[in-house]
């Protein structure tokens, strides 16, 4: 295995819930209130969806998907849904600190050191919004593909939190039987005093609409020993990931270092409003940040 390259999920395409829209020049990401499904493949308007979008699309309510039928391709929780806080480069998307709240690997210019991580409030490296809960979670949507996912990227705490207890939580009651599990990926939505009572959405993981949690784990645990008794080795299939992930010090796919740029370190609206001289202004800044964070 050539070492040095992250080994992920085979990607088929990603799941949102918003998307990125132009504004002035400026491409700026956009919030939704329902899922969007998109391929790999990006052209002027916009990512071009995915055929699964449409086919999910056209049963939902009023057309709006707010739910997305899935099964976890691992049974670990830890492998379906990896999250740090990550500080990227600005201008190549690419991590230069990531961290769990307790070490981080931070890339300098001797080369990439361990040090205490205390989280984005405290540290000084990454305050100022530099550095995100950044989590990636990886999930089957339909029966095309047995080994290929759909990617969702966010930097939101309650999708985060919300994913990880809920993945963790029905690893614990399958008996490790997570892969198994009929789940579907839902869209919540609250109000805080942070968003100034306008809705913010984020993503939940329940149990398939219509089946219970009893049923749900009786369901597992057939499947795994009709799946073990064909020959598929779904422990050597989580080893391998460990393997995989493992075999790079950040986890980052080159193609999409620039879409972390766009959607996560957007420029502010009134800057875009503000006119050319003031976008000048804002690059120069983002560039400053990034070249004083290297040294």
């Amino acid at each position: 295995m050539i070492k040095g390259l992250a080994i992920t999920p085979p990607v088929l395409g990603r799941i949102s819930i918003g998307r990125v829209v132009e504004k002035n020049g400026i491409r700026l990401p956009q919030k939704d209130d329902q899922f969007t499904i998109t391929s790999q493949i990006q052209e002027k308007d916009g990512w071009v969806p995915h055929p699964m979008d449409e086919e999910l699309r056209k049963n939902a309510p009023n057309r709006k998907l707010r739910t997305i039928p899935v099964r976890m391709l691992f049974n670990d929780a830890d492998l379906n849904l990896r999250a740090e806080y990550t500080m990227f480069d600005r201008k190549s998307g690419r991590p230069m600190c990531v961290g769990n709240g307790d070490t981080c690997k931070r890339l300098t210019q001797s080369g990439v050191q361990s040090l205490p991580c205390p989280g984005p409030t405290l540290c000084e490296f990454g305050k100022g919004g530099l550095c995100k809960p950044y989590g990636r979670l990886n999930v089957k949507v339909g029966d095309d593909d047995d080994l290929g996912t759909f990617i969702f990227r966010t930097t939101g705490y309650n999708s985060i939190r919300t994913l990880a207890a809920r993945l963790s939580y029905y690893q614990a009651v399958s008996g490790g039987l997570l892969a198994y599990m009929p789940l579907e990926l839902k869209l919540r939505g609250k109000s805080t005093t942070q968003s100034h009572r306008t809705p913010i959405y984020y993503v939940d993981l329940v149990i398939k609409e219509g089946v219970s949690l009893l049923e749900a784990v009786a369901e597992a645990r057939e499947k795994a020993m009709l799946v073990k008794e064909e020959g598929v080795d779904q422990a050597g299939l989580d080893s391998a990931a460990v393997k995989g992930f493992g075999n790079a010090l950040f986890e980052y796919d080159e193609d999409e270092m620039s879409q972390v740029v766009e959607e996560f370190y957007p420029f502010k609206l009134d800057e875009c409003s503000s006119g050319p001289s003031s976008i000048k202004a804002s690059l120069r800044k983002v560039q400053n940040l990034t070249e004083t964070s290297h040294k």
